[in-house]
């Protein structure tokens, strides 16, 4: 005789209930009718999966490393000539 959580089993999934913040819900539910493909479910599923497999990397290694890539990205555009005032 299969068990209840046998019978939740789909694919590999497991049907769970959980609690989201409606601003979390709000904007999956927005990329996905607009268009990003998959299901709101399917895009959270998958956000989770990628955090998981991120190796361990933590939220502020996670940041640092944005804000160092948004840095160099920032110097590689031209620097604006900074005129002393008077000189206008």
């Amino acid at each position: 005789m299969a068990t209840k959580s046998d019978q939740a089993k789909v694919g590999g999934k497991v049907r769970i209930t959980i609690r989201l913040d409606r601003e979390v819900l709000d904007w999956f539910r927005a990329r996905a009718e607009g268009g990003e493909g998959g299901n709101y479910q399917t895009m959270i599923n998958n956000a989770l999966r990628d955090h998981v497999h991120q190796e361990g990397e933590t939220l502020e290694a996670l940041l640092r490393r944005v804000i160092r890539e948004e840095l160099k990205g920032e110097a590689a555009e031209p620097e604006l000539e900074v005129i002393p005032r008077g000189r206008l």
